[in-house]
């Protein structure tokens, strides 16, 4: 039976989800802007890049889905309804949740005093407009170490540190993170490791050992989850994000669905997916296959992923392809440099790419399954107050 879907949220997973579902259904994207953001690219736009977005206008043309763009504001779970910031309700038949995670800002000082990748254009005028001083990038997961090593091979002027509460991208092999090391040393970027960071001030950045000077802070550390989910009623893991079955249903609404970073997902043998674009478009087109599925009266197969490779860029010039087992650890095998480089581009276009064929040919997006399709148990739902 053909329904009405609203997708609320236009990043990976969502723009997969509302470009792969049945085109009989009546598909409507609910945006705050009007347009995809490739989340993936925010360090190179910080370092320089002239665009990392594409109109959404582009990627739905000819589909005939409906794009309104409105922050949401509230959902009505039991009249089955999207409140925006404008005062418009959108009904629905079938809600798919995809309002994706954003940098978690809650550090004193952070807020006022720290740009973020979602600023990288502020970020970039910043840094182009100031001839030099001193740059700290706060976090060493994989978003903190692009930052550190994009920023500091494009304003080479900038004394660039990265500050991180433990090694420098924990996830990579020894021989990955022997690499890392040794790219940061040739750009010139200060590491201070096993270090916990109390807070920004103006020209500083407190820490637990030392205060590190800084002109600019850029932060990187974590991310979190938009509260709408809890506040709303769905049923939510301890970070706010929605509890789903094996098919990326609500176990409290089965009317709704929830995708990419904004979902608790759980895959046997892999265990719960972590937030990326590699897990988002996954996860948006088993979605859309799960409701393409029940709207016409079949049974949806379980989600089932692994992991590959881990990405990272290292400037223009170098990069790192970690080749990773199912559950995503390490394994022994690296691949650097400019091939490397060119790899991570590759990447990133095909992911726009993808969309693209989406909308010309809904379902033509694959991903590696793992191999165990045995359900899981529902975990116990948690609502934040």
């Amino acid at each position: 039976m053909a329904q009405h879907i609203v997708v609320i949220g236009a990043g990976y997973a969502g723009m997969t989800t509302a470009l792969r579902v049945d085109r009989r259904h009546r598909v409507t994207i609910v945006s705050a802007e009007d347009h995809f953001t490739q989340r993936i690219r925010l360090h190179e736009l910080a370092a320089g890049r002239p665009s990392v977005t594409v109109p959404l206008a582009e990627l739905t043309r000819g589909t005939g889905i409906t794009t309104v763009t409105a922050r949401v504001t509230g959902l009505d779970l039991d009249g089955k309804r999207v409140r925006t910031h404008d005062g418009r309700e959108i009904g629905y038949d079938t809600l798919v949740y995809a309002l994706g995670s954003r940098t978690d800002t809650d550090v004193p000082g952070v807020r006022r005093h720290a740009y973020t990748a979602e600023r990288a254009v502020e970020l970039r005028k910043r840094l182009g407009d100031d001839g030099a001083g001193d740059l700290v990038v706060v976090g060493g997961g994989l978003t903190g170490v692009e930052l550190a090593t994009e920023l500091a091979e494009a304003y080479p002027a900038w004394r660039v540190a990265l500050v991180t509460g433990g090694d420098p991208a924990p996830g990579l092999s020894e021989k990955g993170r022997a690499h890392l090391a040794g790219v940061l040393g040739r750009l010139g970027v200060r590491v201070h490791a096993h270090t916990q960071v109390a807070g920004v001030d103006e020209g500083r950045v407190r820490t637990d050992a030392a205060d590190i000077p800084a002109d600019v802070v850029v932060w990187a550390a974590s991310f979190c989850v938009p509260s709408l989910a809890a506040e709303s009623g769905l049923a939510v893991d301890e970070r706010g994000r929605v509890l789903v079955d094996d098919t990326l249903r609500s176990t409290s609404h089965p009317e709704v669905y929830a995708v990419g970073d904004a979902a608790a997902v759980e895959v046997p043998g892999v265990g719960t997916l972590r937030m990326s674009c590699a897990t988002g478009m996954p996860i948006g087109a088993h979605a859309a296959d799960a409701i393409n599925a029940r709207a016409w009266g079949r049974t949806p197969r379980p989600f089932r992923f692994r992991y590959v490779i881990q990405c990272v860029s290292l400037g223009r010039r170098d990069g790192l392809i970690q080749l990773v087992r199912a559950d995503d650890t390490p394994g022994d095998r690296i691949v650097t440099g400019r091939a490397a480089a060119w790899v991570k581009e590759l990447i990133c276009r095909f992911t726009v790419a993808s969309l693209r064929l989406e909308r010309r040919r809904p379902g033509s997006y694959m991903w590696l399954k793992s191999r165990h399709t045995a359900a899981i148990p529902a975990p116990a739902a948690h609502r934040q107050p």
